[in-house]
């Protein structure tokens, strides 16, 4: 089969497949969180409600569009198509699969667009756009909660574009390629102690974490933010066009949690199942279920961070992003390329990272206290506490 049926077939089921997996992660974030909850949740429509993203699908298909008066229907209309067409773009490069695999049948490829050697810039580039979708609906509803969601969505992009672009520079200095396909290879070769996960912990940790904020999922969802912005930047949208913006966020999803295992937890590799020198027959499907399994790891843990981080105020937000994931992200770099040049061993990495995140935390203390203690009241308030648990611990003996 030319290459060219090959990539047109990927692309449709690819294109085809993430709606329908995007509306059954809806239906797993919700049971999730009715079991963090101590609720049933979703249960009535089919076996254990197993179609209920189904009837939501049908329901928000016939539900009456309504387009404001008020709006720019133009930007109104092209927002939503935006948003899922960058997260869709972003996509096009990660692999979900073991590529490069000879056992695999020859029709299926784990890749929309193989061997882009710039794979990594290309994720953020095409990410970073999604910002746009955000901000085109929070303007062109003309609505002040709108407009307000919007400007969120955008200082809170900006902010975390950049930890999260330098939290991978230290995994393509490590590897030598943008090549996520390379990247994932080496691991692979190596074994489980060649994970990048034991050489960038605290990498691992800020691209987690600005993955997150990029996203607009919880607890920085500032964009959104129900008791003070109403929905926020979707506030004047219904039907399909709102169902299109939560399409592109749990496309975004799906993407980080594969990106987060390919880089860092060593894709499709897993000790004594999948390794390099493993040889049995459908070894390529195990392969699969393995990265695919990780990255489900990923999206469930985002699903329960909803429901256990209270949200951020705005200004912590930021505060996170400049003075804290930043400055750490460059001093993780630093001492990456310090390594490199000096031939170190790459464990001194895992060390040294752990130096780095314990220091941080010390002089972050350290600050908030001072901080604090400039604050009118503050040591009065200290003693009275301190001397109310002095009392409460005599009383208790």
């Amino acid at each position: 089969m030319p290459e060219i049926l090959i990539t047109l077939l990927t692309i449709t089921v690819v294109v085809g497949a993430i709606p329908g997996v995007c509306n059954y992660l809806i239906l797993l974030e919700r049971k999730l969180s009715a079991w963090m909850q101590d609720r049933i949740g979703p249960n009535r429509v089919g076996p254990m409600g197993l179609f209920q993203p189904l009837a939501d699908g049908i329901k928000l298909l016939l539900k009456e569009d309504v387009i404001p008066p008020h709006v720019d229907k133009v930007l109104f209309l092209i927002a939503p198509a935006m948003s899922v067409l960058t997260a869709m773009l972003a996509f096009a490069v990660v692999p979900f699969g073991p590529v490069n695999d000879p056992t695999v049948p020859w029709f299926i490829r784990f890749i929309i667009a193989p061997n882009i050697d710039i794979g990594l810039i290309f994720i953020f580039a095409i990410g970073s756009l999604g910002v746009y979708g955000v901000v085109l609906g929070g303007w062109a509803s003309n609505n002040k909660y709108s407009a307000l969601g919007a400007m969120r969505a955008s200082a809170q992009v900006v902010s975390y574009e950049i930890p999260l672009g330098m939290s991978v520079l230290g995994i393509a200095l490590l590897s030598g390629t943008l090549n996520l396909e390379k990247i994932m290879q080496i691991q692979t070769d190596g074994g489980l102690m060649s994970w990048n996960i034991w050489f960038q912990p605290l990498a691992a940790l800020m691209f987690f974490t600005a993955s997150l904020a990029e996203a607009n999922r919880l607890p920085f969802d500032l964009a959104e933010c129900e008791q003070e912005l109403i929905g926020g930047w979707h506030t004047e949208y219904s039907a399909l066009k709102w169902a299109l913006f939560f399409l592109g966020e749990y496309t975004h999803m799906i993407t980080i949690s594969f990106l987060t295992s390919i880089l860092f937890l060593g894709g499709w590799s897993f000790p004594f199942i999948a390794e390099a020198t493993s040889a049995y027959p459908g070894l390529w499907l195990v392969k699969l279920l393995i990265l695919c399994g990780k990255a489900f790891f990923f999206i469930c843990v985002m699903i329960m961070l909803r429901w256990t981080i209270p949200r951020f105020r705005f200004d912590q937000l930021m505060e996170l992003a400049w003075k804290v994931m930043i400055p750490l992200s460059l001093a993780n770099l630093v001492m990456v390329m310090f390594c490199k040049h000096f031939e170190f061993s790459q464990w001194w990495l895992l060390v040294g990272s752990m130096a780095l995140f314990a220091a941080w935390g010390t002089i972050s203390a350290k600050l908030r206290e001072a901080e604090l203690a400039a604050r009118p009241g503050y040591v009065k308030r200290k003693k009275v506490a301190a001397a109310v648990a002095h009392v409460g611990h005599g009383a208790h003996h």
